[in-house]
């Protein structure tokens, strides 16, 4: 009952849509551009922006379960609020890989990247292994959402350019870590097109969920106590993955 109170419509109405966008967008690019390593690092950080100056106003816009972590650690949102928001994101991911899916079947792309799922060994352009998988995601999450939290409090913040920050770093991420992983930074959008797919993604995924939220939980901490982000900062998150 507890949870229902706590149940806020239209922000997860927001975080599914904004999710769904976001993988159908970012991923569909990375499908139907031939796995271009510039177009697809770009498509991920401006698509985040747009959602940012567009839902952030109703959910904050993290579109992203560690991004949510990091900011129900440092008290920005809370836990029942985490919950309800890492759901309407995983939702929105399937919905985006969905209709992705359906996009592929109908142009007849085989494409080597498939829905934009993530790797290792032999799913790393570089044949990359799982350790190495592992910390990168760890280190990628750690710098995107240090600087979702740095840029978006009271007293460090960015003010309403911290859209362009965190997608700009969203950017600069995918462009570190696309040909190693194919980056995740984000549960959700790793998660669903490894459940559509089956087989080595989803055997795989594991490492593309929990390597974020570890990289999330050190971001948060790490800008909390080092950084002094949430100083006489008690803010909602303007942002999102």
């Amino acid at each position: 009952m507890f949870m229902l109170k706590t149940f806020n419509c239209r922000s997860f109405i927001a975080e599914c849509l904004g999710t769904a966008v976001l993988v159908l967008f970012a991923c569909g690019v990375a499908v139907f551009s031939g796995a271009d390593l510039v177009a697809t690092a770009l498509t991920f950080g401006l698509v985040l922006i747009a959602l940012i100056y567009i839902i952030g106003p109703v959910s904050g816009c993290h579109v992203n379960p560690a991004v949510s972590l990091a900011m129900a650690i440092n008290k920005r949102i809370g836990w029942i609020q985490f919950v309800w928001y890492i759901v309407a994101q995983f939702v929105g991911a399937v919905i985006g890989s969905a209709i992705l899916y359906a996009l592929q079947k109908l142009s007849g792309v085989d494409s080597v990247t498939a829905l934009g799922q993530n790797g290792f060994d032999g799913n790393s352009a570089i044949g990359l292994n799982m350790g190495g998988a592992f910390i990168i995601e760890a280190i990628l999450t750690f710098v995107f959402v240090s600087a979702i939290i740095v840029s978006t409090s009271r007293e460090k913040g960015a003010g309403k350019k911290a859209g362009i920050v965190i997608g700009l770093t969203l950017t600069l991420v995918h462009l570190v870590g696309i040909r190693l992983t194919g980056t995740s930074v984000n549960p959700a959008r790793s998660l669903a097109p490894a459940l559509l797919l089956g087989g080595t993604p989803l055997r795989q995924v594991w490492v593309f969920i929990l390597a974020p939220l570890v990289g999330a939980a050190l971001a948060a901490l790490f800008t909390r106590l080092v950084v002094r982000s949430e100083d006489n900062s008690d803010d909602k998150v303007v942002t999102e993955e």
